[in-house]
């Protein structure tokens, strides 16, 4: 098979690098942002996203991570109770390896709400999921600690190792 560049063959070996996730415009991102906005029950919404300073030697680059929703349910809650891994009052959906098979089981839903739950794991998707990461990091930059409310958006800067 030969490899060209614009019509230009190319000759040698090739090293991929780091496979990157497509990109989607803003106007994807709007309305799964809007379905969290408009739920009564959620107060704010955030994360954090920035380019690690050190990987370990792999390359450093930009993401979104530790997305959160807080409800007016847990208005005394740690940011950390309300990481949507294990949601404080959304609920969660655990699994399970099945010990026969090996596979992956995926347990049903323990919460009291489901479709709230999930508009908000549909939003850590989108945030963390590597598609917005050029409409996130032109709208909020680099380093930043990103909390929703419908009265507007608080970027902080964020300080990591």
């Amino acid at each position: 098979m030969t490899t060209n560049f614009l019509g230009i063959p190319i000759n040698g070996d090739i090293t991929r690098g780091d496979a990157r996730v497509e990109q989607k415009p803003i106007e994807d991102l709007q309305p799964i942002l809007q379905a969290v906005l408009d739920d009564p029950t959620i107060v704010e919404f955030g994360w954090r996203q920035y380019t690690p300073y050190f990987n370990d030697g792999e390359p450093c680059t930009f993401s979104a991570h530790g997305t959160w929703v807080r409800t007016d349910a847990d208005e005394d809650a740690d940011e950390d109770e309300l990481e949507m891994w294990g949601h404080r009052s959304l609920g969660k959906v655990s699994g399970h390896r099945d010990e026969a098979t090996g596979e992956w089981v995926t347990d049903p839903y323990e919460g009291p709400d489901e479709a709230r739950y999930r508009r908000c794991k549909a939003l850590e998707k989108a945030v963390e999921g590597g598609s917005f990461e050029h409409v996130l990091l032109d709208a909020f930059g680099d380093h930043a600690n990103i909390t929703v409310r419908r009265a507007g958006i608080e970027v902080e800067f964020y300080d990591h190792d």
